[in-house]
């Protein structure tokens, strides 16, 4: 596997990363984890707006589903640290014209960290992730998080000018809740993966008015992030994982007698790992992931024969908060908020 790299620009504590499409074409957003901007940026990499100054705390960006103001997306302000999130809160974005994003507030959320929105019958629903619920001082984990959900409307015009979305607790008592990733079934069916210290959990959304969500225990194993994809290629998903929280573990589960058994373990330590993703590149599935402290790496995991589960480099030294993998035409483009260096990447991934 070969990466290709562009620096697409510079932005202190660059952190979170979505694909929006606008006026017809996608394009990729990234905004800081401090009091930084958010860039709107070409699919070739070019920045074409900056959406805010300020202030930021982004941890994750999300667009609208279809129906929604065009260019319109959710995402999370002034979750600035795990110590310093008690302002958070899920704004609504929408473009008025080049350099004119407005601002309002879908719901206030102390240390709301991650969030999503999910289909189910031809209804849309936000789930919400909060890291702890409250903090008296630095490093306080006394008070777990709590996974929220609610029925989302396409016309968020209501909502702004203190009115906000309210918002059912769904799941509480869940230390260090860090991690999240959307999956969807070979129906299209989409789901939650929350990870935590106490284990990760598959969300779904109600089947029909009224019904409850769905929560599944995928592990009691403790998780900052995983993720569904069938790396190996026999037809069964494996729940990936980094742990612990902010970890340096790498752990691969499969599927056995309908639990997730331990499968593998990479035999190097990777000091705060924090970005993944996952895709299929030439029909094979890889596993993206980079650490921000010691080497710095970003890695490509995947499947074969003779090696088994093994890691490619594709980049060292930058320390990627997030990575976004989207296909342009025959291009692969991964793209990497290196949260560790102030730069904002673009990688063409080749095999």
């Amino acid at each position: 596997m070969k990466a290709t790299k562009k620096v697409v620009g510079e932005l202190e504590k660059c952190y979170s990363l979505a694909v929006l499409n606008y006026q017809g074409k996608d394009h990729f957003l990234c905004a800081a984890e401090k009091q930084n901007e958010c860039y709107l940026i070409s699919l070739e990499g070019e920045i074409e707006d900056t959406v805010w100054e300020g202030p930021g705390g982004v941890m994750t960006m999300i667009q609208m589903p279809k129906g929604a103001p065009d260019g319109q997306f959710l995402a999370t302000r002034k979750f600035y640290s795990p110590n310093d999130g008690k302002e958070a809160s899920i704004i609504i974005c929408t473009p008025k014209g080049k350099g004119d994003w407005e601002v309002r507030t879908l719901c206030t959320l102390p240390f709301v960290h991650r969030f999503g929105i999910l289909q189910s019958h031809g209804k849309n629903y936000l789930i919400a992730c909060a890291l702890k619920s409250d903090a008296e001082y630095r490093d306080d984990w006394r008070f777990p998080g709590k996974v929220f959900g609610a029925e989302l409307p396409t016309d968020l015009s209501a909502y702004g000018d203190g009115k906000e979305l309210e918002l059912k607790v769904l799941k509480e008592d869940l230390l260090k809740n860090h991690g999240y990733y959307v999956h969807e079934d070979g129906e299209g069916q989409t789901s939650a993966i929350v990870s935590t210290d106490n284990g990760v959990f598959q969300f779904v959304p109600p089947a029909s008015d009224g019904a409850d969500w769905t929560i599944e225990t995928l592990t009691t194993d403790a998780a900052s992030d995983g993720l569904l994809v069938d790396l190996n290629g026999d037809g069964v998903e494996e729940l990936c994982t980094i742990a612990p929280f902010h970890g340096d573990t790498v752990n691969i589960y499969r599927k056995e007698g309908g639990k997730f058994v331990l499968d593998y373990t990479y035999p190097e330590k990777l000091e705060f790992l924090h970005a993944i993703c996952a895709d299929v590149i030439n029909g094979k599935p890889y596993w993206f992931l980079g650490n921000r402290k010691g080497n710095r790496d970003l890695l490509a995991f995947s499947y074969d024969k003779e090696q088994g589960y093994h890691a490619e480099k594709l980049d060292e030294g930058y320390g990627a908060a997030n990575v976004l993998m989207y296909h342009l035409g025959d291009k692969n483009i991964l793209m990497a908020a290196n949260r560790e260096s102030n730069e904002i990447a673009r990688y063409e991934i080749s095999c």
